[in-house]
């Protein structure tokens, strides 16, 4: 399958490694990576900060040894104001001008530690706070199937303009099943006048297993047909051509209707993202680390 679409952005969301075997895989998944010609790369920050540092030194290398522009996520729950802002700098220091603003994870009872702190009470503060800086291009999180914490779709399209509001320069999706769910958003978005762009996510499944358990804890469901499918897949050779062929399609309608742009949630695992990358067409720059650092 080659579809060769014209040129489109991408960019890919990886985590940073907890180990030396996790290190090796993830960089040989950024040095597959980088042959898509990406945007931008971004690094998540655990539930709480859990791997600030990790993060961080994940950023740095990949800025500063393999050349490629880098996005660090933030998040406001669990920190000071000024300890969320010295990461800020923290982060322009290493070279990332991009940031995925979050709130992150409420505190639950057990972990109520930052209750007197003076803290972000939302993502929309932190996104103020670090467009005053003017220091970054500031990208957050939008539900096509609407926040499993919203009160309703209206409520969570009001939520999302307000990010824009507060000075977000564009939007990245949560995850989605089927092109409709996008393109359904997309068209809402704009018929209560949300014209920024709004990338959206997309997860390539490598295990339809752990994919539904995940899909579960994000309160989405997933459609009947595609968990039949799966079940009839007689090994994993299928499972993996049927995870190709779906995701392929996925992206192929959006970009008939008119995306530029995707944004692969990759697992740190690079197989499945550049086989869709390729049959869409996409360019391979082979002589990509002949001139990495």
């Amino acid at each position: 399958m080659n579809i060769n679409h014209k040129d489109f952005e991408l960019s890919f969301e990886i985590f940073p490694p907890r180990d030396l075997n996790a290190s090796f895989k993830l960089w040989r998944t950024i040095e597959e990576l980088a042959k898509l010609t990406p945007k931008f790369i971004s690094v998540t920050y655990g539930a709480g900060g859990s791997t600030r540092e990790l993060s961080q030194t994940a950023l740095s290398i990949i800025a500063k040894e393999y050349k490629l522009e880098v996005a660090g996520h933030l998040t406001c729950m669990g920190s000071s104001k000024k300890e969320v802002m010295k990461i800020a700098e923290k982060y322009a220091g290493l070279g990332a001008k991009r940031i995925v603003a979050l709130r992150g994870d409420l505190p639950t009872k057990n972990n109520e530690s930052n209750i007197n702190k003076d803290v972000f009470s939302s993502s929309i503060e932190l996104i103020s706070a670090l467009k005053s800086t003017g220091n970054f291009q500031i990208s957050v999180a939008a539900y096509p199937n609407i926040h499993p914490e919203a009160k309703s779709e209206q409520s969570d399209l009001d939520m999302l303009r307000a990010k824009f509001d507060a000075g977000a320069d564009n939007a990245i999706t949560q995850f989605f099943f089927e092109a409709e769910d996008f393109l359904r958003f997309r068209d809402k978005c704009r018929s209560v006048g949300i014209n920024q762009k709004i990338i959206p996510g997309i997860l390539p499944i490598e295990n339809w297993a752990k994919t539904k358990k995940f899909t579960k804890r994000c309160g989405l469901v997933a459609p009947e047909w595609m968990n039949k499918s799966y079940e009839n897949c007689r090994n994993k050779e299928e499972q993996t051509l049927l995870s190709k062929a779906i995701c392929t399609e996925i992206c192929d309608e959006l970009i008939q209707e008119g995306i530029n742009s995707l944004h692969f949630y990759t697992l740190n695992d690079p197989y499945m993202t550049r086989e869709v990358c390729k049959a869409l067409g996409r360019k391979f720059n082979s002589s990509y680390l002949s001139y990495v650092a």
